[in-house]
């Protein structure tokens, strides 16, 4: 095998249940690549952003300094997103290319903007679309075009009630994403090949409740019922022809980032915070759902304030840190043990005990880069989602407040690949720069 090729077949979110168990019968190719399947533990949080990135380093999140999607430089109350220029440690890919490997890299989080590789590289779900530069070398966007005849499409929009639309994009992105990979596994030179499908997760979170009779919002019989087993199917057929022409003895590794489950629904973090007091509001909204701005909080009178999401961010208004700072830095840690223990404390709507894990960075991770919040916030253990909206009748709300959302990340994705490599891994996939040896390095 010192001479064979890797090939990292990515499926975001992809739950061991709904894989390994439910769809498992109707699955034709992936079944005969995935015998000796591992379930995986993903990092804090379990995000896209930052899980794929620390699968492809070995680094924590707390090393990169990649906390999620979204990010804030202390002070300021506004955001930014994160990109591949904020991933400075060496990816596999990296160093694979220093010993002379080629690598093919096509939509894993964060790729973009692209950067140079010895190998060919497609940016991921973050390019903010196709008339970005989204390859390495950057002649290969006309060559993509060319193949497609028609732009690359990158993502789709998932939190719609327009079902239809959302069956028509996924379908016509997946298809696009494996026509790509096939002209590029088959026509170019390579040792090492991974790739992220984020159709998966985006059909769990757009199709979830229509799926699992187990959903708090299960319709009964309906259209749509069949949306994610079908998907599935159309994955794995897509995977069947990839293979073809793939040799033989290439180790294959099957892999998510994180889970997915039900979401039962979402908590309103920050209209909590205000009645516990943490947040002071100059004037409450009228309109539910109003998100928080900066001039709306009085920042004389208030400890914290929180951003929506899978998990919750708390952030403390700490003098010296922020321009309304008003907690003393000798009053940080007592406020973060009180905050601790009152978001312990919360339990669900009907007074059902939550498991909600509440953690500062310094707790998660050997090291603590970029711009991290005070607080990690994992509503009773994922289950809620948190929305950072206010004005709301009470803070139990069934559906996201950023549009439809039927589903929220889970601790357990999946892992398949040789019994070798699954007995030097069997947790998450932290390092696959342990895996070089296949490669003959």
């Amino acid at each position: 095998m010192g001479e064979g090729r890797t090939l990292v077949i990515g499926l975001d979110a992809a739950p061991p249940k709904l894989l390994y168990e439910e769809l498992w019968g109707e699955l034709e190719y992936l079944p005969q690549i995935m015998e000796h399947r591992a379930v995986l533990r993903s990092c804090h949080p379990p995000i896209t952003i930052p899980a794929w990135a620390v699968m492809v380093t070995g680094k924590t999140p707390g090393e990169l300094g990649l906390y999620g999607f979204r990010h804030r430089r202390p002070g300021e109350f506004g955001f930014y997103i994160a990109n591949s220029r904020l991933v400075r440690a060496p990816t596999v890919w990296d160093l694979l290319g220093k010993r002379g490997k080629r690598s093919i890299v096509v939509g894993v989080p964060p790729t973009y903007p692209p950067k140079p590789i010895r190998g060919y590289l497609v940016s991921d779900f973050i390019t903010p679309g196709p008339e970005k530069p989204y390859t390495w070398p950057p002649g290969l966007k006309a060559e993509i075009e060319e193949l497609l005849g028609e732009p690359y499409i990158f993502d789709v929009v998932y939190r719609s009630e327009d079902k239809d639309r959302i069956i028509r994009e996924l379908w016509r992105m997946t298809g696009q994403h494996f026509k790509v990979l096939r002209h590029l596994a088959w026509n170019k030179k390579w040792d090492f090949m991974m790739f992220v499908e984020i159709g998966v997760d985006r059909v769990q979170h757009a199709f979830w409740k229509y799926y699992d009779s187990k959903h708090p919002r299960y319709p009964g019989p309906n259209p749509y019922e069949h949306v994610i087993p079908e998907y599935y199917k159309l994955v794995d057929r897509e995977i069947g022809r990839l293979l073809e022409k793939i040799p033989r003895d290439t180790e294959i590794i099957v892999v998510s980032d994180h889970g997915a489950k039900p979401m039962k629904g979402a908590f309103a973090i920050n209209q909590w915070l205000e009645e516990q007091g943490y947040l002071k509001l100059k004037k409450r909204p009228e309109k539910p759902g109003t998100d928080l701005r900066e001039n709306m909080i009085d920042w004389e009178h208030t400890k914290a304030w929180a951003w929506g999401g899978y998990y919750s961010r708390i952030f403390i208004n700490l003098k010296g840190r922020e321009p309304h700072g008003i907690v003393d830095p000798e009053d940080y840690p007592s406020l973060i043990e009180q905050l601790k223990q009152d978001l312990r404390k919360i339990s669900g709507p009907d007074g059902e005990q939550w498991k909600t894990q509440v953690y500062t960075p310094q707790e998660l991770y050997p090291q603590v880069n970029g711009h991290p919040p005070d607080l990690i916030v994992y509503l009773d253990d994922l289950n809620w989602r948190a929305a950072g909206t206010i004005g709301w009748p009470t803070p139990y709300l069934e559906e996201n407040d950023r549009g439809p959302d039927d589903a929220v990340h889970d601790w357990n994705g999946i892992l398949t690949a040789s019994n070798k490599l699954l007995r030097q891994e069997t947790m998450f996939v932290e390092n696959l720069l342990a895996h070089l040896e296949l490669l003959g390095t």
